[in-house]
């Protein structure tokens, strides 16, 4: 199986996985509207794989195979002065 990974124009480190290349069609057009312009990145062989760098494979296969596509999102960012607040027992 080899997919198509496209990057967001307008959402940062997001990422669209779909089954061929420009071939958008099982993509909610919400989403699509969301993700702004697709920017081809690479062609991904699947099968030939057993990881991937930020997701995960057999997710992406699954997405892939139920709903012709797999959107990959940043993990959430993480405020390093509230974390080393709480470490130190400070409340807000």
């Amino acid at each position: 199986m080899i997919c198509a990974v496209y990057k967001s124009s307008r959402k940062i480190d997001t990422y669209l996985f779909v089954e061929k290349r420009d071939v958008f069609d099982a993509v909610p057009e919400a989403l699509m509207q969301m993700f702004g312009t697709p920017k081809l990145v690479m062609m991904v062989p699947l099968s030939k794989r057993t990881e991937l760098a930020m997701a995960d494979i057999e997710k992406v296969k699954s997405e892939l195979a139920d709903k012709g596509f797999y959107l990959q999102i940043p993990p959430p960012v993480t405020n390093l002065l509230d974390e080393h607040r709480k470490s130190l027992g400070i409340k807000d």
